[in-house]
């Protein structure tokens, strides 16, 4: 059988960094060795199974990490993860957001946001033979596009031919392998338990990707299923999901040096991109996504100010943004003061010596090379020109073209339906649409788009989209005043402000569309052969740059492979595993040293009483009582909060089940530090740090804070 680039890329890992990587569970006996000179105790051929322990207590939320913890389907993550499901079940009079909330019951649980889910992995197949076939190996442009998602949609259909499971096909190594997912897809989630904001969200966004830290950032969710342990919609005779495994709660305290690894789903990495890429993300993306978050927040801000139930609705927008915006700045701000350009574009210049080097690897990598880079340069070109243009256009305008692709979509057979629009999609797009009840409001709507519109419509003409100024009857050149009226017109003539209104037309015609008189359904309607065309242009780019970017990976590997280095896939949302250690640092910044562990006297210490440094009395309380029970760490003489390791982490991977070396719970993975965060594509052995919620920090809250004895009970805890 031949040996896969997986296989290969990483034969020679003796040579790479032991805590770098975000490896696939199949790779991880080949870096047995690594691991246990690290001080991992299980076998690693154990990791690799993943309905066996402890990856079989490892799920995903879809967006964030999550662990199983008890045998009735509790999941424990991050609080952050589980916020808009509190935001949207918050109301003036009862703010679960501020006060926090324990169900003492599984009758007292409350139905998470719409579209929750919890994702069980079942199987992980090496499809490749499968997508790539001879056939469409010959193939370019959008006949590949087409044909290899064709191809993923049958491996997918036949897959979930099992009813209550989601699977997926996913790209490694720039589209040089694809592996299907299988998961079992619960869709009956419900709110468990959230300590307060105080807690929580300790620091606010002051703190966020900052340390020291002192942010209790978890909460608990529940799966549950039909009472045959079917996946199942929301019903109050399903049951409690009963994994096959759960994690078990380590009894002893983790301590500087020790062994960790998290196991969970980060999202994207983009370790292996061209110099051309790194200099456009942080010579443009990033400065204007900052730069239109901000003014983002800031009409937010605005807008809600003084009307709870609107800032409420806007809360889970709000924290996503801020986190974002917090994250790509730093990255800026640590590109701005590294050479990582320079050493991007040396690396790159090498790779196309070596393969210049020698006629063979001439002949079969250097055309792909030349293309790639310039097929590149037009995809970022074009980026460049939309961005004003896909930022802030009203959120009706975007759920009526969604519902009006639907409803076209609907009339073919499944299997030729767009991605996204099969049957299999439905769920989420309904769910999205009840969502906008309560995280949607027309005025607030309205100032952010045309905030946004306005930066569009000072772009030149023809970098405009005329149907688009059409279908909105907006142009190039109006005033403020003819912009606001405009789309004052388009939201007085709309009924999708209306929950109700929005939900009659998921089951509409094509025809109904058309003859509708509502504003933003006109406009999804106008707009509908323009978004066809520009779709296929994007998928004629894309799947040239498909072919490309394998041949310009495939090349990469050898090189890498001919030095002796490792390489591992980036990131794509997949079952990832990350090992180091518990580790403080120097900070070169200000010629400090971060210990490793922070404790509950900077609770205390940053304590004001007021906005994000508002901690609730009672564990102000507890602190000053030194009410600690049995989680007092022996050398630190308190409460451990949060702790720093060397995990090579990103987004996606929040509420990481961090493990010991024994693979038992002793946190949970929640952030990172401002100035490691550019190890998303460039990482740094000195400075990569995560950051820990200490698991004795959470049981001590939900013993002697918010008295969640049921929980503790039913996870072993006492």
């Amino acid at each position: 059988m031949k040996k896969s680039l997986l296989a290969l890329a990483i034969m020679s890992i003796s040579s790479a960094h032991a805590d770098e990587g975000m490896w696939m569970p199949q790779q991880l006996p080949q870096i047995a060795k690594q691991l246990k000179a690290a001080g991992l105790k299980l076998d690693p051929n154990t990791l690799t199974r993943l309905t066996e322990f402890p990856a079989g207590a490892i799920v995903s939320l879809g967006g964030c990490s999550a662990s199983f913890v008890s045998p009735q389907g509790l999941v424990v993550t991050n609080h952050h993860c589980v916020y808009n499901s509190v935001a949207q079940n918050s109301t003036p009079e009862r703010d679960l957001l501020a006060n926090g909330f324990v169900a003492r019951s599984l009758g007292e649980e409350l139905p998470a946001a719409p579209g929750s889910r919890v994702f069980v992995t079942k199987e992980v197949l090496n499809v490749t033979d499968k997508i790539v076939t001879p056939e469409v190996a010959k193939l370019s442009g959008k006949a590949r596009s087409d044909a290899i998602e064709k191809n993923q949609k049958t491996l997918v259909a036949a897959c979930e031919a099992d009813p209550g499971h989601r699977c997926t096909v996913s790209s490694f190594y720039g589209g040089l392998e694809f592996y299907q997912i299988k998961q079992l897809e619960i869709r009956d989630v419900r709110l468990v338990h959230v300590p307060p904001a105080g807690v929580g969200k300790f620091g606010g966004d002051t703190d966020n990707w900052m340390w020291p830290r002192h942010t209790g950032d978890y909460g608990f969710y529940r799966a549950y299923v039909s009472k045959d342990g079917k996946a199942a919609d929301y019903s109050k005779d399903n049951v409690p999901y009963v994994p096959k495994h759960v994690l078990k709660l380590a009894k002893e305290g983790v301590k500087e040096g020790d062994f960790v690894m998290a196991m969970g789903y980060p999202g994207r990495t983009n370790r292996h991109r061209l110099p051309s890429e790194v200099q456009f993300t942080f010579d443009h993306a990033y400065p204007s996504f900052v730069k239109a978050s901000g003014e983002t927040l800031a009409i937010i801000d605005r807008e809600t100010k003084g009307n709870k139930d609107l800032a409420l609705k806007y809360a889970g927008q709000v924290a996503s943004i801020n986190n974002y915006y917090k994250n790509r700045q730093g990255m800026i701000d640590s590109y701005a003061n590294s050479d990582f350009l320079q050493r991007k574009t040396a690396e790159h210049e090498q790779l196309k010596t070596w393969i210049n080097a020698d006629a063979k690897r001439k002949a079969e990598y250097a055309d792909d090379i030349t293309k790639v880079e310039h097929l590149i340069a037009e995809r970022d070109a074009g980026a460049k020109r939309d961005f004003h243009y896909g930022y802030g256009q009203p959120r009706l305008l975007t759920t009526a073209r969604t519902l009006y692709r639907l409803a076209n979509e609907t009339q073919k057979p499944d299997a030729d339906r767009k991605s996204g629009y099969q049957v299999r999609d439905l769920p989420r797009i309904k769910s999205g649409v009840a969502g906008l009840v309560r995280t949607f409001d027309p005025k607030v709507d309205k100032a952010i788009a045309m905030h946004h519109l306005k930066n569009y419509l000072a772009q030149p003409a023809a970098e405009q989209k005329a149907a688009f100024n059409a279908a909105l009857g907006i142009r190039a050149g109006m005033s403020d005043a003819e912009l606001s009226a405009a789309l004052d017109k388009l939201y007085a003539g709309t009924k999708l402000t209306d929950a109700a209104e929005r939900d009659k037309w998921l089951d509409k015609k094509p025809a109904d569309f058309q003859g509708s008189s509502d504003a933003f359904i006109k406009a999804a309607v106008a707009l509908y052969e323009a978004d066809l065309k520009a779709e296929a242009e994007e998928e004629e780019l894309a799947g040239k740059l498909q072919q490309a970017y394998g041949s310009y990976m495939k090349a990469k590997i050898a090189y890498m492979k001919s030095k002796g280095r490792a390489v591992y896939p980036d990131a794509n949302g997949t079952l990832r595993v990350t090992y180091g250690n518990i580790a403080g640092r120097d900070h070169g910044a200000d010629g400090s040293t971060w210990t490793a562990f922070t404790t509950v006297k900077g609770v205390l210490a940053k304590h004001t009483g007021t906005g994000e440094f508002d901690a609730p009395k009672a564990q102000l309380e507890a602190i000053k009582a030194k009410d600690f029970g049995k989680y007092v760490d022996p050398k630190l003489k308190t409460v451990p909060v949060n702790f720093l390791a060397t995990l090579d982490i990103t987004g996606g991977n929040s509420g990481s089940a961090a493990l010991n070396a024994k693979g038992e719970l002793v946190g949970l993975a929640f952030d990172g530090t401002l100035d490691s965060i550019i190890s998303d594509w460039d990482f740094n052995q000195a400075n990569t740090r995560d950051i820990q919620v200490d698991l004795r920090y959470m049981l001590w809250n939900m013993k002697h804070v918010d008295k969640a004895d049921n929980l503790l009970k039913e996870m072993g805890a006492e």
